[in-house]
């Protein structure tokens, strides 16, 4: 007994539909014709596939991401202060469609590059466009633009992505100009409800100091905050202990009579 009408015009407007979203148009157009095909479905895997992972490529190329240990070694004993329940929450990426900011607020070598990228590569994994960049860099790219049209399409660079991370913003201090250049990219963004990631050695009491003489300081902060999860880590330097351990375990191999010259 065939199946029912509207059944089969729901099979065939779902294999059309899938058809085209590989750009099978001609597959597409006859899709009843051929929806019975022995060999229909093996094309569609292998196009499916091959189209995920050039898709995965370009993302994580965009993403710029570099190398970074994963979250599996992380050493959650070492900060005195440092919420795991909420780091792990933010890995489901709820916080991307909410358009909600993540900010870590820390001193250095306690791991908050390695949490934005890890975050980062999780959304990319899972289908997002991403973009990782220090502020520095980020904000020296946009300031060597030569006109507001040359601006106006490297912004876009910073804010076409589902995520921007953006990497030790206050560690270095900026003019006004620079202000308002991450205040743009802050508010388009804040605008188009798209989240940044971004991590800071400063609370945002001290943010006077980074930008000083800007005006946009206060209103900046508030449209990163107004929407935002806000993460405090506290604790020593996790590379500077292992620089400690590293120079402890030279200097007892130094101090050890080689046993075969004995």
């Amino acid at each position: 007994m065939p199946p029912p009408a509207t059944t089969t015009n729901l099979l065939v407007q779902a294999l059309r539909d899938r058809l085209r979203a590989l750009g099978l148009y001609g597959l597409a157009s006859q899709a009843e014709a051929l929806m019975h095909e022995p060999w229909l479905a093996r094309v569609l895997e292998i196009e499916e596939i091959e189209r995920h992972r050039r898709s995965l490529k370009r993302r994580m190329d965009d993403a710029r991401l570099g190398t970074f240990k994963l979250l599996t070694e992380f050493d959650w004993a070492w900060p005195k202060q440092c919420d795991r329940s909420l780091i792990q929450e933010l890995h489901s990426l709820a916080f991307v469609e909410e358009a909600t900011n993540v900010v870590f607020i820390g001193p250095n070598g306690l791991g908050k590059t390695m949490l934005l990228k890890n975050i980062a590569h999780q959304a990319v994994l899972h289908g997002y466009s991403a973009r990782f960049t220090l502020a520095s860099d980020m904000l020296h790219d946009l300031a060597a633009q030569d006109s507001s049209v040359a601006l106006s399409r490297r912004l876009h660079r910073y804010t076409r992505p589902a995520i921007l991370a953006i990497d030790e913003v206050s560690y270095l201090s900026y003019d006004a100009r620079y202000a308002d250049l991450l205040f743009e990219v802050v508010t388009r963004r804040y605008e188009q409800q798209r989240p940044i990631l971004l991590s800071t050695n400063k609370p945002f009491g001290e943010w006077n100091q980074v930008f000083p003489n800007a005006a946009c300081v206060v209103t900046l902060v508030d449209r990163l905050v107004h929407r935002a999860e806000i993460l405090t880590l506290a604790g020593k330097s996790y590379r500077l202990k292992e620089a400690e351990e590293r120079s402890a375990s030279k200097a007892k191999s130094r101090s050890t009579p080689d046993r075969k010259k004995r």
